[in-house]
């Protein structure tokens, strides 16, 4: 999953941990600045669309413009 926006990593990136831990989805950040964070996440794809709902939401002082997600080649988190 690929967020794009303005996006303010030191409050986002502990959000997505703690969200990501609730839907019992197992997660890593594959890189992650201001303008995009790549993650990679693992379990049952109707748990990785909440993901993205609540993402797309977010922390108050985010802006998500857009989320990608594709399958990744090698799914190792």
């Amino acid at each position: 999953m690929t967020i794009l926006g303005s996006l303010d990593t030191k409050s986002f990136l502990p959000w997505i941990d703690r969200h990501a831990a609730k839907l019992g989805l197992e997660q890593r950040i594959s890189h992650a600045d201001q303008a995009r964070i790549e993650l990679i996440l693992a379990g049952p794809v109707e748990l990785i669309d909440a993901m993205e709902m609540g993402c797309s939401l977010g922390p108050i002082n985010v802006w998500v413009e857009d989320i990608q997600r594709a399958e990744a080649v090698d799914d190792t988190i």
